[in-house]
């Protein structure tokens, strides 16, 4: 992944604060979150979906931002929405938490390389979402989830250290991504592994946001060559 410098693109700065389209609702603080994992992306023929339509200006923004090659997909339960579709915008209205709707998102645009949920924000939908849409991503791919502070909201079925919240549930898969191997060469108690750490790189936590990023999988087999005098090893 390239290394973030901590600035932003002049694409994606420039185009947020001089917006005089459609309104565009993100936390600046969102921004540079979004630069570090989407950046390697632009210009690359990808599928975004963005879970969430909101009033049409984000998924303008993404559409400037990663260029003409990327297939652009907004899902909404709101039916007024499809009024923001246009050439490479896609909006498509249904219910973030049921999965015969999410397979027809990926039977008719194919898996997405990126997913970013900013939907009803409600900890059964995000979880089911996840649940369906991880797995059927690509290899090499981001899942990000915002205004995750409404995981410790009641309304939102969120409360703090509460079982079953989206963070909680992360927090259970960063556990995961440290079992295997390597605590059976310990001789210690192994951690369970379940199929959605397996296909896991890494989990990221930052003010009301979760990147996880799907990858490869993952050797964590322990390797011992033996040293020889003289010889170079990197």
């Amino acid at each position: 992944m390239t290394p973030f410098s901590g600035r932003l693109s002049v694409a994606l700065q420039e185009y947020f604060w001089t917006n005089k389209g459609r309104p565009i609702n993100k936390w600046v603080r969102y921004l540079p979150i979004y630069e570090r994992y989407f950046a390697p992306f632009r210009n690359r023929r990808i599928v975004f979906l963005e879970i969430g339509t909101g009033q049409g200006g984000s998924s303008q923004m993404w559409k400037h931002y990663f260029g003409p090659a990327a297939d652009i997909v907004t899902i909404d339960i709101r039916p007024e929405c499809a009024a923001f579709a246009d050439e490479q915008v896609s909006v498509r209205t249904g219910d973030q938490s049921d999965p015969a709707f999410l397979k027809s998102i990926v039977d008719e645009f194919g898996a997405p390389d990126i997913v970013l949920d900013d939907g009803s924000h409600v900890m059964e939908h995000v979880n089911a979402t996840f649940r369906f849409l991880y797995p059927q991503m690509m290899r090499d791919a981001i899942y990000m989830v915002e205004d995750m502070h409404t995981a410790y909201w009641p309304n939102w079925n969120g409360g703090l250290r509460k079982p079953g919240t989206f963070i909680e549930e992360m927090k259970n898969l960063v556990d995961e991504l440290h079992g295997g191997p390597l605590n059976e060469t310990q001789n210690v108690h192994d951690v369970p592994v379940s199929e959605i750490s397996k296909l896991t790189r890494a989990v990221h936590f930052y003010p009301s946001i979760v990147v996880v990023e799907k990858g490869a999988f993952v050797n964590k087999e322990a390797f011992s060559i033996p040293f020889v005098e003289g010889q170079t090893i990197w």
